[in-house]
């Protein structure tokens, strides 16, 4: 990971230092549909990313900060949008597929926040829900990087927050993609970080 930074470096603007007070952690689209072998979608750079997503999920856990979990899934008859025609496709609500990974399972009292496009704050109640916790800032991790976790990010940005986006933590179908999308993120919109540079500041 310390080559991908050195790779994206010169296009890091204004970088804000972390602080895990009033801080959110979203945990995007970790579902089987794009982490099980048995998937169409399965994207194998995910699989490597899991035990990060984990790590960061605990220590959340552990200081009690917020978690929100996102899963793309659209409901019997709900209008997919373009989405579908670009894709070809559509994870349906009932599909077992459309669950989170087991080993990064919600608890019960952790939000599961159900969208329909890329973006986590199109049509959700994503916002409402930061700024009633007092939120500043938001931790992205997950998949993919190029379309819903920078779509997320770029939004979270255009809403007043700080954004913060795991280079070791999110993933997608190849490194070209991910360093690309880091590259657009980190000249605008997001502060580009490691894993355990975030992990280093919780346990202060």
């Amino acid at each position: 990971m310390g080559k991908i930074i050195k790779t994206i470096r010169k296009y890091i603007k204004h970088p804000f230092p972390f602080s895990y007070k009033n801080s959110a952690l979203l945990v995007i689209d970790m579902q089987r549909f794009f982490l099980e072998e048995s998937s169409h979608a399965y994207l194998p750079m995910a699989r490597q990313i899991i035990p990060n997503v984990q790590r960061l999920i605990e220590s959340y856990r552990n200081l009690k900060l917020p978690i929100i979990f996102t899963r793309h899934a659209l409901k019997q008859g709900e209008n997919p949008g373009i989405m579908r025609r670009w894709w070809r496709d559509v994870i349906k609500d009932k599909n077992q597929m459309s669950q989170i990974i087991d080993v990064l399972k919600p608890l019960k009292n952790e939000m599961v926040l159900r969208k329909t496009r890329y973006s986590a704050f199109f049509e959700t109640d994503l916002e409402k829900v930061l700024q009633r916790q007092k939120i500043k800032r938001v931790v992205i991790t997950g998949v993919l990087t190029h379309l819903c976790c920078e779509t997320t990010a770029r939004e979270a940005f255009m809403r007043d927050f700080e954004v913060f986006f795991i280079v070791d933590a999110t993933a997608t179908e190849n490194l070209d993609l991910h360093i690309a999308s880091l590259k657009t993120l980190s000249n605008g919109f997001a502060i580009p970080v490691t894993t355990q540079n975030i992990l280093k500041e919780l346990k202060r």
